[in-house]
């Protein structure tokens, strides 16, 4: 389970997450939803250790984070909005360089059904030929070379053809209900969020979002 008790950051005098409370159990896709600003990426900056919150805890499998921060970080798979992959490398060459930096090793078959199991096919082909689908698709790939437990994706099928993002939906759905994986998941197209997630965390003050959820019939947690 992921815990987060009164979560706050400031950035100088401004509240961007004020005394934020949830928990997660293991195998839910969650969704995160909200206006520009209102915090999303920030949060899971903070959930992936990558900033420190103003105050407030987060344990996993009640693990403090700020106790055990090193077992923490083997824990869990980033995937930012920006894809962070080498152009000028190949598909298989792009995952062998991610896996010597993994904490956990894993052979190029391996490494290669990990690619295939999300439909990602081109092994031998410079990424920097490839559709922005199959790059999103390398992006999560790599994310997952750790057998991470925890899963946080930032706005993961931005710009990509519908077949790509359906494909990366069902992948999402098999992970979570196979290896009981914590996914938390953003984005600004609500059809994908009532289709993929449990339920959905809504921050801010824009009523938008929880009036359309609250009308497809969605379990919404505001903040």
């Amino acid at each position: 389970m992921l815990k987060i008790q009164q979560l706050t950051k400031n950035f100088g005098q401004k509240t961007v997450l004020n005394k934020i409370s949830f928990s997660i159990d293991k195998g839910r896709i969650v969704g995160l939803v909200g206006e520009n600003g209102a915090g999303k990426s920030t949060l899971l900056s903070i959930l992936a250790t990558l900033q420190q919150p103003t105050d407030g805890t987060i344990s996993l499998n009640d693990q403090q984070y700020s106790d055990h921060l090193r077992e923490i970080r083997k824990q869990i798979g980033f995937v930012p909005q920006d894809i962070a992959i080498w152009d000028e490398l190949t598909v298989e060459e792009n995952m062998i360089f991610f896996e010597k930096l993994s904490w956990v090793k894993r052979s190029k078959d391996e490494l290669r059904q990990l690619c295939l199991n999300m439909k990602l096919e081109h092994w031998k082909e410079p990424v920097k030929i490839l559709s922005g689908g199959m790059k999103r698709k390398l992006n999560l790939a790599i994310s997952l070379i750790h057998h991470p437990q925890v899963l946080l994706l930032d706005e993961p099928t931005v710009g990509i053809d519908l077949k790509s993002r359906t494909e990366i939906g069902s992948y999402l759905h098999e992970l979570a209900s196979t290896e009981e994986k914590i996914i938390i998941y953003t984005s600004h197209d609500m059809d994908e969020i009532t289709s993929l997630c449990d339920y959905v965390f809504c921050l801010g003050d824009d009523p938008f979002y929880e009036d359309y959820l609250t009308s497809a019939g969605k379990e919404i947690i505001t903040f």
